[in-house]
């Protein structure tokens, strides 16, 4: 059992109510997968196993959930998690129940990567007048040949969704502007 010092200071922070019931579903959540490495994602403590998400808890105002990565609630639960709002030691899960759900995500980690996943999409078929556009400019040709193809094709529906040929030739011509500066098509949206 792998512990974090920032989850002991996550329960202590949480309210007292939550704090028994939060420390009780850590350690079920350990006996169930004693093999679990805790941490904290999104703001909140995580276990996981062999590498994969697990499963996770948080305290609210109100109320405390927790769940399980991939899984869905129980039927009528409310809010986060598949035992939805639980508010006093009463509402938590047996640790069958907890136990059940958890055991049937360890399997899918073991199991390892889906087979039915898909596979991901190439690269687009870049149109002849962006092509001929990115030849014209180097950096601009270089900086989409290092996109990602999520990103080239961004920029290849962005052009030949326009509707009319002069619409077309200045989305071109931007593209290539911004492309030469070394940006991604939504590049005003995105962190630095």
């Amino acid at each position: 059992m792998q512990t974090d010092v920032r989850v002991d200071a996550y329960i202590e922070k949480a309210a007292e109510f939550a704090q028994p019931m939060l420390h009780r579903l850590r350690e079920m959540a350990h006996a169930i997968c004693p093999e679990a490495e805790e941490t904290i994602k999104w703001g909140a403590p995580s276990l996981s196993y062999r590498g994969k998400n697990l499963c996770g808890l948080a305290g609210f105002k109100s109320h405390v959930a927790f769940f399980v990565q991939g899984e869905r609630k129980e039927e009528g639960a409310e809010g986060m998690g598949e035992f939805g709002k639980m508010q006093t030691m009463a509402d938590l899960p047996s640790k069958a129940a907890l136990a059940k759900v958890l055991k049937v995500r360890m399997q899918k980690i073991e199991a390892g990567p889906a087979a039915a996943r898909k596979p991901p999409k190439p690269p687009p078929d870049v149109p002849a007048d962006l092509a001929k556009a990115l030849k014209a400019s180097k950096p601009a040709a270089a900086t989409f040949k290092a996109l990602s193809p999520f990103n080239q094709r961004d920029y290849v529906t962005w052009i030949t969704d326009a509707k009319q040929d002069a619409t077309r030739i200045r989305r071109i011509e931007q593209a290539v502007e911004w492309l030469a500066e070394g940006k991604a098509r939504n590049w005003k949206y995105t962190r630095t």
